[in-house]
């Protein structure tokens, strides 16, 4: 259990577009009071944390990871993936439905809350998965826990590809929630992943990987999202933008059409699979140096809504091979903050807007109550950061498949603590395993993301 009472004396507090001094009390796991003067008598009995050089932002809001529980734990459970999340300032997950049995019934969303409770390190949501076939049970969904419904526009696995026109709009037109899409065309991946095959083999070198999975099968389905969305009135976020010409499709002051970009195709571009491999495999496909770099313009320019990971972790054994044979995603929850920290450094975006992306706009999006923003009455979710270079190696890493594609790579800032609901979670050298989140709220479904 946390401390009931604490201050976090000396900070320097981001928060809704504001850097400044200030001392921070938690008391029972909500924040008591935000003071920029010090008022050592109102912190009679408080455990003290000097925070002094440090940064005090919000939790971290992931909003698109696989934990893989239940049904793939060789790779990932709920509880090792929480552990990373917790150590890389991440204190709400929200979970996507292509697990084993599929989240596809209000049931088996139900039985992962479930185990969620008993194992979670920081707080969480799952999504509800479509199928051709569910739109009774979207219906049906609880938006009051639920973030909302995850739309597979592109290839996928087993019964989660939706890509005929008539079932995409029932689920745009009736669908009660927020909608986040994987767009990506099926058919023109198919044809374009016969014709390499053709020329390259059975299972072309990883290289290929986003002349597979290329920039207009991403646009052709990202443009048929936007579409329908605006057609049937529906609230959609399109997840992991790669490519410039789908940031033209986005409006940085309409609230209801937005994008996610994820960490990997702001670090990465194709130049790097000659030195990473299939470790930066993923779909949709990392592409050019110059879509990363317009990714990262539009980080400033609102087309951009919320930076989410992806975090989608595989044993290494499963990521041999090349665009055929090697699984698709990287662990990245864990050193996402750190990495973003990094473009800082780099004059990418500012902190500010570091903590506008991975916080606050998160929040609004999807309308989890309490969280997303240091406020007097919110929920302590919290972390502290500072700049400091390191080295990422194996053995600091917490996801249960064992691996980064950061592994070798120095960053510039740190993680130094983690609080999720006033309890300390991450103290700079362990995860507290008895430490477990919160299921989210959300309110009302027409909450929307403001700049």
């Amino acid at each position: 259990m946390a401390a009931s009472r604490f201050v976090i004396q000396n900070a320097t507090v981001v928060n809704e577009g504001r850097l400044f001094q200030a001392d921070v009390v938690v008391e029972e796991g909500r924040i008591k009071s935000i003071s920029s003067a010090p008022m050592e008598a109102a912190y009679g009995g408080c455990q003290a944390i000097d925070a002094t050089g440090m940064y005090l932002l919000p939790g971290i809001i992931d909003g698109h990871v696989h934990m893989r529980e239940p049904g793939l734990t060789r790779k990932a459970t709920m509880e090792s993936e929480t552990r990373a999340a917790a150590r890389g300032g991440v204190t709400t997950v929200l979970d996507m439905p292509n697990v084993v049995p599929q989240t596809t019934t209000n049931q088996l969303l139900q039985e992962r809350y479930d185990i969620a409770s008993r194992k979670c390190h920081v707080n969480y949501g799952f999504y509800l998965g479509a199928t051709n076939d569910n739109i009774d049970e979207i219906e049906q969904l609880d938006t009051s826990c639920s973030p909302g419904v995850k739309l597979f526009m592109g290839s996928s696995t087993g019964g989660m590809l939706v890509d005929r026109e008539e079932q995409l709009r029932q689920i745009f037109r009736r669908s009660p929630a927020l909608i986040m899409t994987h767009c990506e065309d099926t058919a023109r991946i198919n044809a374009n992943m016969a014709a390499v095959k053709a020329q390259y083999g059975d299972d072309p070198d990883v290289r290929f990987h986003p002349v597979i999975r290329d920039r207009q099968a991403c646009f052709k389905s990202t443009e048929l999202a936007a579409r329908l969305a605006k057609e049937e009135g529906a609230r959609l976020h399109v997840a992991h933008i790669t490519t410039a010409e789908e940031l033209e499709l986005f409006d940085a002051n309409d609230p209801t059409i937005t994008a996610e970009v994820c960490v990997p195709h702001l670090l990465f571009s194709d130049t790097d699979y000659a030195a990473l491999g299939t470790r930066i495999k993923c779909n949709p496909a990392i592409k050019t140096t110059a879509d990363r770099d317009a990714l990262r313009k539009a980080l400033t320019d609102g087309r951009i809504r919320t930076i989410g990971t992806d975090h989608a972790p595989h044993l290494l054994t499963e990521k041999q091979g090349g665009c055929c044979k090697a699984m698709s995603g990287m662990p990245m929850v864990q050193f996402s903050l750190a990495a973003v920290l990094g473009l800082v450094e780099d004059g990418v975006l500012s902190i500010e807007r570091v903590v506008q992306l991975m916080c606050h706009n998160p929040a609004r999006l999807y309308g989890i109550e309490e969280r997303g923003f240091i406020r007097e009455g919110y929920r302590a979710d919290l972390v502290l950061v500072r700049k400091k270079q390191w080295q990422v190696s194996n053995d600091c890493i917490e996801s249960l498949c064992g691996w980064s594609p950061l592994e070798g790579s120095t960053l510039k800032w740190k993680v130094e603590k983690t609080w999720v609901n006033g309890c300390l979670v991450w103290d700079g050298l362990r995860v507290n395993p008895t430490i477990l989140g919160h299921p989210v709220r959300i309110k009302q479904q027409n909450s929307t993301a403001a700049e």
